[in-house]
């Protein structure tokens, strides 16, 4: 009988995040299983892995939980190195995509759209936030936006003028991946208002074109219930090591708070495994799971003594 596929994605199809780790399961021809969550809260299948971390995606190998695209992304090319690369530069760029290019998405995809948006994923994302989900300041906001996110994407057209087909040369790679996000959020969900933006600029069609055409792997779908099982009955790997001058001050075995500095900042409570430049590590143990290693990037997440 076939070994089940190692890597489990808990997401949802229209989550541009999570386009990016589907993405990069097509880039390495990867079999995976897909786990559709809810795209507001209650995720009752998600939240006894993350201790309450909410956000999409979060990628579950056995025992292992990884949450936020960005150690999911760097996790991926540890298991399964090549093609593509994962290197300082590309963490920067997914940086940028995560955040400055995708604040102008957010803003024009939603000043567009905002009208239709139903009430409770008004509440959903106001919570999420911890801010207002103001329509009337989207709408406002929309138009000078507009402008910034196609500054953004003339960045891509110029990259992919001085280097080719992709950003890194001939080949795609995770700073393809990262900078892709935004303009495939964009194309989907506002393609009236892409095409515009976009004018122009035909590297970065064709580029998008091109990274579409990579496709997502081999998906198979499961259920949160059968995710949860192969939780339990699994046991978390030892691979991470502990940087003992880590600025935190912090040593392993100590009970700690993990959340993120930017929106969704609900503290994840458990005892450090590890913590370096890379990620850091918690353990938490559940009556109904058992034993679970909680995996979070060093960048974009704050980690703090508890209590």
């Amino acid at each position: 009988m076939a070994a089940e596929p190692e890597f489990i994605l808990h997401h949802y199809d229209t989550s541009p995040f999570s386009e990016k780790a589907r993405l990069m399961f097509g880039l390495k021809s990867l079999a995976w299983r897909s786990v559709l969550t809810p795209n507001m809260m209650p995720k009752p299948d998600l939240i006894p892995l993350t201790g309450g971390y909410r956000r999409a995606p979060v990628m579950q190998i056995g025992a292992d939980v990884f949450c936020d695209s960005q150690v999911i992304l760097a996790e991926i090319e540890r298991r399964a190195p090549g093609p593509g690369r994962l290197r300082g530069v590309d963490r920067m760029v997914n940086l940028w995509a995560d955040r400055l290019f995708f604040q102008a998405s957010v803003a024009v995809i939603f000043g567009e759209l905002g009208d239709s948006v139903p009430a409770d994923f008004v509440k959903d994302r106001e919570k999420l936030s911890g801010g207002s989900f103001n329509v009337a300041a989207m709408k406002a906001a929309a138009v000078p936006m507009r402008g910034q996110w196609r500054a953004h994407a003339a960045w891509i057209e110029s990259a992919l003028a001085a280097r080719g087909d992709f950003l890194a040369g001939e080949a795609p790679s995770l700073i393809d991946i990262a900078a892709h996000m935004n303009v495939w959020f964009l194309s989907r969900f506002t393609p009236h208002i892409a095409g515009p933006l976009l004018a122009g600029l035909d590297r970065v069609t064709a580029w998008r074109d091109r990274l579409d055409a990579v496709g997502h792997g081999r998906r198979e779908e499961m259920t949160g219930a059968e995710a949860l099982a192969i939780a339990h009955a699994a046991e978390p790997d030892h691979f991470t090591p502990h940087d003992d001058a880590d600025p935190s001050g912090l040593a392993p075995g100590a009970v700690v708070v993990v959340m993120a500095d930017d929106y969704g900042r609900d503290p994840i409570n458990g005892v450090l495994v590890a913590a370096n430049s890379d990620r850091v590590v918690i353990e938490r143990i559940t009556p109904d799971l058992g034993r679970l290693q909680l995996h979070f990037p060093r960048v974009g997440y704050v980690l703090a003594a508890a209590g």
